[in-house]
């Protein structure tokens, strides 16, 4: 599978030949969507909490006599049954992270690249490199379109760059191991430099 390389600035820089076994799978929406199950479970916090009927602060002592009232028998005001009581098996701070097997986490990362080229939003830069101004990188991410990217480079991301694409709404730059399958079907735009290129095909070979 042969794709275009062009430069930051618009200009061309050959072609390159992708990998059919990371970028020319017919993408599973099933795997798709079991690992960013996993990704989005293991994210969230957990610390959800509410009071149970030990934690209120109440008076235990007892509302009023056990017979003769033709009510229901309580024993104190911090029962559920009543407002601002004690809350029966409510959340408590747990995690809501499960396991995932890594062979499934692997395909699911390749099968989100090539879902990626298929639907030609697949991009291939010679180098994400710049200068630290944000307002040149600015005009130069107007002028090739991009409004919600991702770019993926190599085994680290280039300072001055990150430095520049800090501020721009909308790009957002990780390194080859920070590459994930959730970020990247977020974005309308999938750029990768020629150095994430092959960290990605070392990494999932």
């Amino acid at each position: 599978m042969k794709l275009d390389v062009i430069k930051l600035d618009g200009g061309k820089a050959g072609s390159i030949d992708l990998d059919e076994a990371l970028f020319g799978l017919e993408p599973r929406v099933d795997i798709l969507h079991r690992v960013v199950r996993w990704q989005r479970n293991n994210a969230q916090a957990g610390t959800h909490k509410v009071k149970t009927r030990s934690e209120v602060s109440y008076s235990t002592k007892k509302i009023y006599r056990q017979k003769g009232t033709g009510g229901a028998r309580h024993g104190a005001r911090s029962a559920p049954i009543f407002r601002g009581g004690g809350v029966y098996k409510g959340p408590t701070p747990r995690s809501h992270g499960h396991d995932l097997p890594k062979k499934v986490r692997v395909l699911g990362l390749k099968h989100a690249l090539s879902a990626k080229a298929k639907a030609g939003e697949l991009v291939v830069i010679d180098a994400a490199v710049s200068d630290g101004k944000t307002g040149a990188l600015a005009k130069m991410i107007a002028n090739l379109g991009w409004k919600r990217a991702l770019i993926i480079d190599g085994v680290a991301v280039n300072e001055n760059f990150a430095q520049a694409a800090r501020n721009i709404e909308g790009l957002d730059i990780l390194p080859t191991m920070g590459a994930n399958v959730f970020d990247i079907l977020k974005r309308d735009t999938l750029v990768i430099t020629k150095a994430g290129l092959e960290a990605l095909e070392a990494r999932l070979k």
